[in-house]
């Protein structure tokens, strides 16, 4: 069986030229080299010249994918009196206070986001140990900590990602699935470039974007034109 998939693998990997692609046709590529028996995730890889060891270069932010992820993300909001309701009307998956809060501490982790209000961090605040290795924390920066949870939540069910420079100056986010057409994965993989130029440090200096790489969970990686990439976020910016 492994030796199938080194086939498969090898086969994927002949598909690609060793050039660089514009954005559609690295993802119709991509799409050709398809040989798992399931719905890949497609990423997004971007290495950038900054050093995240220092604050003022560290590189975050949030985006609304044009076109979502291919699924809903299972919601929890931590909130309490009238935003229960308002979470509930929303399309929240799991809402509630306290109770929640002791249910992540007994190892609770069924769900892919977190919203607090403001009111209910001093709770949610003791969670960090659990929600930030997952990057689940919920921040007022990436609009996860805010009274307006019926905003927030349609916003993460309408394909928003976070995306948060690693210790390796690499930012790697999600820009669809394997089924999306080739122009969707594309749209996609441009507005997360743009949010990403656009949460430039001032402290950068040099080349922002040095490489960027489109790939899936079992396919090859394919080199992205960076001049398209950095027309495209110059129109965005």
């Amino acid at each position: 069986m492994p030796r199938k998939a080194g086939k498969n693998v090898e086969k994927a990997r002949k598909l690609v030229e060793a050039r660089a692609y514009r954005l559609a046709e690295a993802a119709e590529t991509l799409k050709k080299a398809h040989f798992a028996k399931f719905d890949e995730t497609v990423d997004l890889v971007v290495n950038l010249g900054v050093d995240p060891k220092h604050s003022d270069q560290v590189v975050r932010g949030t985006v609304v994918l044009p076109n979502g992820l291919g699924k809903s993300k299972r919601v929890l909001v931590i909130a309490g009196g009238e935003k229960v309701r308002e979470a509930q009307e929303a399309g929240a998956d799991f809402v509630g206070g306290e109770d929640m809060v002791q249910k992540i501490q007994e190892g609770w982790t069924d769900f892919e986001a977190v919203i607090a209000t403001p009111d209910m961090m001093k709770s949610a605040g003791k969670l960090g140990k659990v929600l930030g290795p997952r990057g689940l924390m919920p921040n007022p920066k990436t609009g996860t900590v805010t009274f307006e949870v019926a905003k927030a939540i349609k916003e993460i069910k309408a394909g928003k990602v976070e995306f948060r420079v690693e210790k390796a100056g690499i930012i790697h986010s999600p820009v669809g699935k394997i089924s999306f057409e080739a122009a969707q994965l594309a749209e996609n993989a441009r507005a997360l470039l743009a949010a990403i130029q656009k949460a430039k440090p001032a402290a950068a200096k040099g080349r922002y974007i040095e490489r960027i790489t489109l790939t899936s969970t079992m396919g090859p990686g394919i080199q992205i034109d960076l001049a398209e990439a950095e027309a495209a976020m110059s129109v965005a910016a």
